[in-house]
């Protein structure tokens, strides 16, 4: 009797342990469901700061603003470079504006630099004025510069993605296509296509600056073909493949902006040759001009004899140190931009809306402490 009166309430008591472990169980799963991020709770998270339009344009500001000029103003290559280039831009599109043409006898002949303030960097011999033709000089060149450069990025960076990216028979195409232009020999490409087309490109700095890039893209096609092969296999272009993004949409919004240290380099590696070809070609007489550049004022002085002469000396040195400075700027500047979009160095320039946010709320905080 005894043992049969004990076996139900053993029973019981370990039905009754059992319920209790598994509802323990329901209950830690339940929590772990709503504190862990599971599968239901993602949903119901919302945040609690809004952004606003202001915030927006803040961000905007200190990633494309704030944090280029801080990085500029700390790296005295940069503020070196920079200062170059702006003063050649003024230069170019300002100066125009301000220093009259000058015309033949309008001032003594080779008269030396500071000689008289009305002529600082003297004349030549026929009595022009040689800052008046290095400053209208400056906006040929540049809209050369310009075109050339976009051109030679543009095209070099278009066929180089595409051919990294895609592969198969689109990359063997682009990459012969490449071949034959990076076996093409520039300099004789360009000096002919001047002769042939010199009509065409006679007055168009832009045409000019285009046909002597024609042949430079290749080079920077092939390195960002190179570069494209390595980043397509990152784990952020899967998971854009996944979602179903096009394929302009990955290529130009996704991987191109993370070569965008490289390609600014080669922009103003472009920009350097493209000053260097022009002022050669117009120093040899190939290119046609209608009004004085760089390259045709070293031609008339070389012709002058001014290169051995004391007394005209200035009239040779005037166009090449401009040449020489121009492509000082270029190169520091070059060299400075590849900080500007390292995200490591540009993280550390950016005052982001959230610090901003953080030091706003800390400030309240520690006005409501102290009852103020």
């Amino acid at each position: 009797m005894t043992r049969n009166s004990e076996t139900p309430t053993d029973d019981d008591e370990r039905m009754d342990f059992e319920n209790a472990i598994v509802s323990d169980s329901d209950t830690d799963a339940d929590e772990r469901i709503e504190t862990d991020g599971g599968v239901g709770t993602p949903f119901e998270v919302v945040s609690e700061y809004e952004e606003t339009r202001r915030d927006r344009y803040r961000k905007l500001y200190d990633a494309y603003v704030h944090a280029p000029i801080s990085i500029i103003w700390r790296d005295w290559r940069a503020r070196i470079g920079f200062t170059i280039v702006a003063i050649y831009l003024l230069m170019g599109i300002v100066g125009p504006l301000i220093v009259e043409p000058t015309s033949v006898t309008e001032g003594p002949a080779l008269a030396a630099p500071f000689e008289t303030m009305e002529y600082p960097l003297g004349t030549d011999n026929q009595g022009r004025d040689l800052l008046s033709q290095t400053v209208h000089s400056t906006s040929t060149i540049l809209k050369m510069v310009l075109s050339g450069a976009v051109f030679t990025v543009g095209i070099g960076t278009i066929v180089g993605s595409i051919a990294g990216y895609k592969g198969g028979m689109t990359d063997t195409v682009l990459s012969s296509i490449t071949d034959v232009f990076i076996n093409i020999p520039g300099f004789p490409l360009v000096m002919v296509l001047g002769l042939m087309f010199d009509d065409q490109i006679l007055g168009n700095p832009y045409a000019i600056g285009i046909l002597l890039s024609v042949a430079s893209w290749g080079g920077l096609a092939r390195a960002i073909r190179s570069q494209m092969l390595t980043l397509r296999e990152e784990s952020f272009v899967e998971a854009s493949q996944a979602m179903g993004i096009g394929t302009s949409t990955i290529v130009f919004k996704e991987i191109v902006p993370h070569l965008m240290p490289f390609v600014v380099i080669n922009l103003t590696n472009a920009g350097r040759k493209v000053i260097f070809e022009a002022v050669a070609l117009y120093y040899l007489g190939i290119l046609p001009f209608q009004d004085l550049n760089w390259g045709s004022i070293l031609n008339q002085a070389y012709g002058a004899n001014a290169h051995a002469r004391p007394d005209a000396i200035h009239w040779f040195l005037v166009p090449m140190f401009a040449i020489v400075f121009i492509s000082v700027g270029l190169t520091l500047l070059g060299q400075s931009l590849d900080r500007v979009f390292n995200p490591r160095v540009r993280a550390r320039h950016e005052k982001t809306t959230a610090d901003v946010e953080g030091e706003g709320d800390g400030e309240t905080q520690t006005q409501d402490a102290m009852g103020v």
